[in-house]
């Protein structure tokens, strides 16, 4: 069951996951560039190029063509659009099965976000480690502002509430800027 804390301090928008979450909300996101693939493409993704056009989703997860992690990029998929209207930037990391993000990006993630390999200094700037497997992320899923910032962090085994709290958190950053 997902449960988070809505709090708003100081002006700044913070939403708080269960107990496990990496960053902690407030803190200065680490930038990244990675290999990354959309509808079987390759490209360079980096973040702080995706935060010049507005908040960014980044979303780990343990390994590409995995039970859960299938499940949460169909999710993912299906609210891609909605991401779009929001003005958000949408994007998967994973390590495990990395040689196979092209594949991912179409079947799993349907051709409607991008996917990317999500090296070991990035699972570490994120603290993000899965304690079972080495190199590996967990599930946890950001909002990054456009100043940079964590909006919202979830750490949560199952793909179940990912979507739900990420947009939720995008739609009270939009609310608070109107």
């Amino acid at each position: 069951m997902l449960k988070f804390l809505t709090a708003f301090a100081a002006g700044s928008l913070a939403l708080a996951a269960p107990a496990h979450a990496a960053l902690a909300v407030g803190a200065k996101a680490p930038l990244f560039t990675t290999q990354a693939a959309v509808g079987g493409k390759s490209f360079s993704f980096t973040l702080q190029s995706a935060l010049k056009k507005g908040p960014v989703v980044l979303y780990f997860f343990p390994a590409a063509f995995t039970q859960g992690c299938t499940i949460e990029a169909h999710e993912f998929a299906e609210a891609a659009d909605e991401y779009k209207k929001l003005g958000a930037t949408l994007i998967g990391l994973t390590a495990g099965n990395a040689e196979r993000i092209k594949e991912f990006s179409v079947t799993e993630c349907r051709n409607k976000f991008p996917v990317g390999v999500a090296t070991p200094a990035t699972i570490t700037g994120y603290d993000v480690t899965l304690p079972q497997k080495t190199g590996w992320s967990n599930r946890t899923s950001f909002v990054i502002a456009k100043n940079g910032t964590i909006a919202y962090a979830l750490t949560e085994p199952s793909p179940e509430g990912h979507v739900s709290g990420t947009m939720a958190a995008l739609k009270a950053l939009a609310a608070k800027k109107g």
